[in-house]
């Protein structure tokens, strides 16, 4: 594989120089640095061993200056700021980065089993190299990440160098670990990795609002196996819930559709974005959808939604959007290019539904934040935690939070008509 090609580096005016560092970089990456001689490199590069040392004194002055000059991380880290200007989606952006991060790394594993192995058989001044690279890397995710927190787009818990070191630092630790041992159980793959990495992330260190409960999100659940652990319920107000519900109706047939079923049947966004059209049912007297998953069950759409009605059972917002489709596409729901809709487009578009709505402490409402009203009104009009168990696939005590703010809400009422009716 041709690694000069991979990593571009600067210019150099003495050619013999620059092809020294390419070979050095070729021969590490697929031998190891302690395995790779002089000699080899020296050979490969079509020059004499005396040329080498005159340019880099020796093999560890040679790999100095492939530290210096491969830069990877660096090029890496600038594609991300890059892609601060392009997007305001942060979910897609963390995740193609730190994709782009381990892809990278793919290419030289031999080269981090060498760092990792040997790096304190190296020269002080190559660590110092290394850790020149990391910081200078680390610099630019840290740009990124201050750019979004200016925006207004994250809560964040720590400070943007802190947030930067801690990605870095778990994709370099997936690398070590993937390349030293085949035979852990971790995660499944990689994607699984790069989901539940993203997805911790966002919903730990930072996230769009500071009301999201704590391992509330798909991924997150299926890596720990758990439901739920909500401590603070952030159900919205009726009010806010049909303001969305009308912006959506004059955006047009689908996103109508969706936030129908977002506040109707109380799905995550994940489970959203893997509805087929086959897993649609309903008649004159039921409507309901089959999940599937890791929590297969059938869930209902209610027709009625905080109060209002939205449609019927045979004529809805969900009915009106299949009606109008002339695809040939499985997918429930699709992206403006008619491909299914993907979880961060459709959290891309709550934000474009959710425009200028704020929640009575003041923040923008978070789209887990329907799946949470959806819960709260099932036990408000009656639904034990037994029933909700089923529907959800959560079990009782995850669900608890969910009865306690429901009896705060139901007390609420219950004032509020004692006071209607005066002393």
């Amino acid at each position: 594989m041709l690694l000069a090609s991979i990593y571009p580096m600067p210019s150099l005016q003495n050619p013999t120089r620059q092809r020294l560092i390419h070979t050095a970089l070729e021969l590490f990456a697929s031998q190891g640095v302690t395995t790779t001689t002089t000699k080899q490199i020296a050979e490969a590069a079509g020059v004499n061993e005396v040329t080498l040392f005159r340019h880099f004194g020796s093999k560890h002055g040679l790999l100095l200056a492939v530290i210096e000059e491969a830069a990877v991380f660096t090029q890496l880290g600038q594609t991300l700021v890059q892609q601060a200007n392009q997007t305001g989606n942060i979910y897609q952006a963390l995740k193609d980065y730190a994709t782009a991060c381990l892809h990278a790394l793919d290419r030289v594993p031999e080269v981090v089993r060498s760092v990792v192995g040997e790096a304190g058989q190296f020269p002080a001044e190559n660590r110092a190299a290394l850790g020149r690279g990391f910081t200078q890397a680390n610099h630019y995710v840290a740009e990124y990440f201050q750019t979004v927190i200016d925006r207004g787009q994250l809560h964040s818990y720590l400070t943007a160098e802190k947030l930067a070191s801690l990605l870095n630092g778990m994709l370099l630790g997936y690398a070590v670990i993937e390349f030293t041992s085949e035979f852990h159980e971790l995660w499944q793959d990689r994607e699984d990795f790069l989901e539940n990495l993203v997805t911790l992330f966002l919903h730990g260190a930072v996230s769009p609002t500071s009301l999201l409960p704590p391992l509330t999100t798909p991924a997150i659940q299926k890596a720990t196996n758990l439901t739920p652990a909500v401590e603070k319920v952030a159900d919205l107000s009726t009010d806010l819930v049909h303001k969305i519900l009308r912006q959506t109706k004059n955006l047009g047939l689908q996103d109508y559709a969706l936030t129908y079923v977002l506040f109707g049947a109380g799905l995550s966004a994940t489970e959203m974005t893997r509805l087929e059209r086959s897993h649609y049912f309903h008649d004159a007297h039921q409507q309901y959808l089959q999940i599937t998953g890791d929590r297969e069950r059938q869930v209902p759409i209610n027709q009625w939604i905080l109060g209002k009605r939205y449609g019927s059972y045979l004529r809805n917002p969900l009915t009106q959007w299949l009606k109008s489709r002339k695809d040939n596409q499985t997918a429930l729901f699709l992206n403006s290019q008619g491909q299914p809709l993907s979880e961060p487009e459709l959290r891309q578009q709550w934000q474009l539904w959710t425009e200028g709505l704020l929640t009575p402490e003041g923040r923008s409402p978070a789209i887990e934040q329907a799946q949470q009203t959806w819960c709260v009104e099932m036990v408000m009009r009656g639904m034990s935690l037994e029933d909700l168990s089923i529907l959800t696939g959560w079990d009782q005590a995850s669900l608890q939070p969910f009865a306690n703010r429901a009896r705060e809400k139901a007390a609420l009422e219950a004032a509020l008509r004692l006071d209607q009716k005066g002393g």
